[in-house]
């Protein structure tokens, strides 16, 4: 009888290395087949390329049903790139910063000569309202934005009591540079600053514009007369935007008592945009 001989017992480190040099391999071949999983590494290599595909379709289902919304970049863009509405925006968005760059040269009217800066627009207008105003003051021309002075920061407050954030209103005036003194804008520099005026209300197609003061409502919309008997009363930018006069915020700071009948003009253009008042059911 042949005794059994006894197979020499492996050293411990020897047996890590021979571990190690095996998942290195393991890890190359995946990396290679762009799978993960031992699976990948069992199937046949004819078979690599087509379980990486299946393990790549497989996340994708999953993070799908997850609702995480990964999934490939491409997808997105392509979704993007057809969506119509998307591009409109994009491209009215470039438009609008080429033109803020072309007012910031422009000589065509004399108040070229006395300003500090010009002064565009703020907001995006995503909301669908536009405030309009008369011309920019002292703060204003410094600063290069409309309505940043008091006047300003009661404008804000009254679009924050509309249900508005700040920067989803675009703000503008009928003249992009300060008339000296603060006067109200000579016909001819209203005129020579109406095509920029009108451009950028084509570009935002607003669904409404709310005409701040007597000067505003006439440049919009060519009606004379005291913004007191004015207020209040719908009336249209070219035949279909609507447009509601009421008083300039500025007034307001003067005339506190007319913010009611202001807050009346608000309201009517928060239900315009089918919106409720903030705190009212």
């Amino acid at each position: 009888m042949t005794a059994a001989v006894a197979e020499p017992e492996l050293d411990p480190r020897e047996e890590l290395t021979t571990l190690v040099a095996a998942l290195r391999v393991h890890a190359e071949l995946c990396r290679e087949s762009g799978a993960t999983g031992l699976e990948a590494y069992r199937a046949p290599p004819e078979n690599r390329s087509k379980t990486s595909e299946q393990s790549v379709a497989a996340d994708a289902r999953e993070s799908s049903a997850a609702g995480t919304g990964v999934g490939p970049r491409t997808d997105v863009s392509a979704s993007r790139a057809n969506d119509p509405g998307e591009q409109d925006r994009e491209a009215s968005a470039r438009r609008l910063e080429m033109l803020r760059v072309e007012v910031s040269t422009c000589t065509r009217c004399r108040l070229s000569e006395t300003r500090t800066q010009t002064v565009f627009a703020r907001g995006t207008g995503s909301s669908g309202l536009c405030f309009v105003g008369e011309g920019p003051g002292a703060d204003e021309d410094a600063q290069g934005f409309p309505f940043v002075g008091k006047a300003g920061q009661l404008l804000d407050r009254m679009i924050e009591a509309m249900g508005f954030a700040r920067d989803e209103v675009y703000v503008a005036n009928i003249v992009k540079c300060r008339p000296p003194n603060n006067r109200k804008p000579e016909p001819d520099e209203v005129a020579a600053c109406r095509p920029y005026l009108v451009e950028q209300l084509e570009l935002l197609k607003p669904k409404a514009i709310v005409a701040l003061g007597a000067t505003a409502l006439e440049g919009l919309c060519g009606i004379s007369g005291g913004i007191t008997r004015l207020r209040g009363t719908w009336r249209l930018y070219r035949g279909t935007v609507a447009v509601m006069p009421t008083f300039h915020p500025a007034y307001l700071l003067r005339t506190p008592s007319a913010k009611k009948e202001v807050w009346l003009d608000l309201q009517e253009v928060v239900r315009h945009l089918g919106r409720s008042i903030p705190g009212r059911k």
